[in-house]
Formats: structure tokens, sequence, C-alpha cells
């Protein structure tokens, strides 16, 4: 699905917020590579499990057609920062929820590009009658579970021993939720 772009200032700094388009690919491969490096928080390491610009042209084409999917991008510049994306199911029984994942380059950390692309997420879902945002979020990253929160996820597990990082320890994955009970 595609929505309106808005125009952000936070600090020093004005970004876009818009729906990706196939002509992102390229940036796109190389930005979450980049992100996939630079923190623990996210799934991949650098290098795994990679996406070539012509698997994210498939993925924004498949994007921009489905009701249940959508594909954010923070733009600064003519440059991406930072990207998210729904992602829903084609399984009827699990038709009204849709699964939330958001990375941003840590050059842009603390301009709040990641509250704006989830909140600009969740008036997506609760103006497409999606029921149900799901997330999952490692442990330690309280920032992200905190802002979580205050957008009205909820716990509701814990997959303990889920990750193994690089300090050699393993560490919980935090499932959470966001039902909207309009």
């Amino acid at each position: 699905m595609v929505i309106q772009p808005g125009d952000f200032a936070v600090r020093d700094l004005s970004y876009v917020i818009r729906s990706a388009e196939e002509k992102d690919a390229e940036m796109l491969s190389e930005v979450r590579l980049q992100a996939d490096g630079e923190t623990e928080n996210l799934d991949r390491e650098k290098g795994e499990a990679v996406i070539d610009e012509p698997g994210f042209k498939k993925l924004i084409k498949e994007d921009t057609e489905s009701r249940n999917n959508l594909f954010l991008v923070a733009e600064v510049n003519g440059r991406i920062a930072g990207f998210a994306r729904c992602e829903g199911s084609k399984l009827k029984r699990f038709s009204h929820k849709v699964e939330f994942g958001v990375a941003v380059l840590k050059d842009y950390w603390g301009y709040k590009m990641g509250e704006k692309l989830l909140a600009a997420c969740i008036h997506w879902a609760d103006s497409n009658e999606i029921k149900k945002m799901t997330l999952s979020v490692l442990e330690t990253n309280e920032k992200a579970i905190k802002l979580y929160k205050k957008y009205g996820f909820e716990v509701e597990g814990i997959l303990k021993g889920d990750k193994v990082l690089s300090d050699g320890n393993y560490y919980g994955t935090i499932i959470m939720g966001r039902l909207n009970q309009e």
C-alpha cells in the first residue's frame, strides 16, 4: 500500500517519510547492510541474509500492491536514512494483523526517525482495518521497548535465550503486540 508523504524537522534535521519506490531498491540494499553492522538490536549480522537490488524491487512492488503490507522510507536530502515495514499474511485467519520492523542508520539516531516511522505505520494500520500489530525486540533495547509501550504495545511473551550476541551471551526476544480496539 502507499501513503501520503510527511515532512518532519527534528532539531537541525529535516526528513520525509514516504512509501518506498522501486527506484529506492539499490539504496535500500546498502542501507540495510549498513544498519545490520551498526547495532546488535537487529536480527542479522552485517552480510547475513542480504537482499540485493532485484530483491528489494520485488518486495517494494509486492508491498505496494498488497492491502496488508506497507514499506516506508525516511529520506534525508535524497538519501535513505531508515525504513520500516509492515508485513501481513495472505492467510485468512491472520489477515487482521501485520508484523512491524524498523531500522535507522546510526548517524540518524536521536532524530525521532524510528518514532515517526512507527507512528506512520500505526496510522496506516488503524486506517486500514488492521486490528493487530506485532513486533519483536531484543530485551536489552530499553529505548525501543519504552517507545513501543508509549504507542500502546504490550509485552505478550519472551523468548528466553533466543539470540547470542558478540559477547557470547544469550539474550531474550520480547514479543509485543498492539490491538486496535476501534
